[in-house]
């Protein structure tokens, strides 16, 4: 037997229905995509961050997905495309690499917003965001001239492109303002996680003489290197402490959280615009982990001199004047390198020993 329903319970019920479809409505999908593990306790671990970041400011009100590992090129294009076509109403694409497969998906998929992370390419529906990580190489830079006893700085790089470029220029110009007899040797692994490759081009620098490594590479390989040869250095994106306790002079640490949470608001505001972010020490962006007690306390000192004056626009890593490796002047005294400059850039500066690949 059939029973009909009274007014006031059909009236409950598709109110019910109403709200629980409202609800559904409500939740935001925002996806990511990354170049290595989420486990690299470097670069995509930091995003990674940003991404719990997200889920911790707005709860129910928001799914965050990810993929890890995804190759630069036509993988990338793939695993963007199934996020947009998966209701992702925002995503995060966050290697330079990704850059042209995250142009073509959006094309495809124009009511998405896409953020892109350091590259210059951007759309309508298409944002993009980079920090200044060659202000924080400046930093520590000071402290590698300072520490140095060989007066030889290694550096483990992975991609000859402009922001690796800028990082091993800004550290040098830093070691050499203290230092003038400091230089710096570079091996090139071309990949950004690869800790077995990042491990030997360690072992490799440590061989030549250096006595500080840092890297623009993802694993704390090399850091882990520097811990066994007893050698300084220094970590890359998040603290990598307790893979190097005595050997990690500090880390420089990029942090998305404000950044992913804010971006992440204005999709659900629906004010999101298509801009171009580029956030420093000032910003929060770039910031550092704690000093090794074992640091002098004056170098220490000087060390957070330089961060304040580049926080407030006193110091710029590329003031002039500054010169190639062939002498030449790039900028004159009392100049500074602008942005366009520096996005582009394509030289080794002096006191870089080798060849800048092609």
């Amino acid at each position: 037997m059939t029973k009909r329903l009274t007014p006031w319970l059909c009236t409950l019920a598709a109110t019910g229905a109403l709200l629980a479809g409202s609800v559904a409505q409500a939740e935001t999908k925002v996806g990511f995509v990354y170049v290595g593990p989420v486990g690299d306790h470097g670069w995509s671990y930091r995003h990674d961050q940003g991404r719990k970041a997200i889920q911790a400011e707005f709860g129910d009100r928001v799914k965050t997905s990810f993929v890890e590992s995804v190759n630069e090129g036509p993988d990338a294009q793939r695993v963007i495309r199934q996020l947009a076509a998966s209701g992702h109403e925002l995503i995060f694409t966050t290697s330079f690499g990704f850059m042209n497969p995250t142009l073509k998906v959006a094309k495809q998929f124009p009511q998405v917003k896409f953020e892109h992370a350091t590259g210059y390419k951007r759309a309508a529906n298409v944002s993009t965001y980079a920090a200044r990580f060659y202000e924080g190489r400046y930093v520590v830079g000071t402290v590698a001239g300072r520490m140095t006893k060989s007066n030889i700085v290694g550096y483990v790089a992975s991609f000859p492109i402009p922001e690796v470029v800028r990082g091993i220029n800004a550290t040098i110009q830093a070691a050499r303002a203290v230092n003038p007899a400091a230089v710096l040797k570079v091996v090139w692994v071309n990949s950004w996680y690869d800790p077995g490759k990042e491990a030997d081009a360690a072992k490799t620098l440590i061989d030549q003489g250096a006595d500080v490594i840092l890297q623009h590479t993802d694993s704390p390989a090399p850091l882990q290197v520097a811990e066994q040869r007893g050698v300084w250095g220094v970590g890359q994106a998040s603290d990598m402490r307790g893979f190097a306790p005595k050997a990690q002079l500090t880390a420089i640490i990029d942090n998305w959280d404000e950044y992913y949470v804010a971006r992440t608001q204005a999709v659900m505001d629906g004010n999101w615009a298509s801009r171009n972010t580029w956030g420093g020490i000032q910003s929060g962006m770039v910031s550092f982990a704690d000093w090794n007690a074992a640091i002098p306390a004056a170098i220490v000192a000087e060390a957070e001199q330089v961060k304040t004056a580049i926080s407030n626009g006193k110091l710029h890593p590329f003031q002039g004047p500054l010169l190639n490796q062939q002498g030449e002047v790039i900028v004159e005294a009392g100049a500074k390198l602008n942005d366009e400059a520096l996005l582009g850039m394509n030289f080794y500066v002096q006191g870089v020993e080798g060849s800048l690949p092609n």
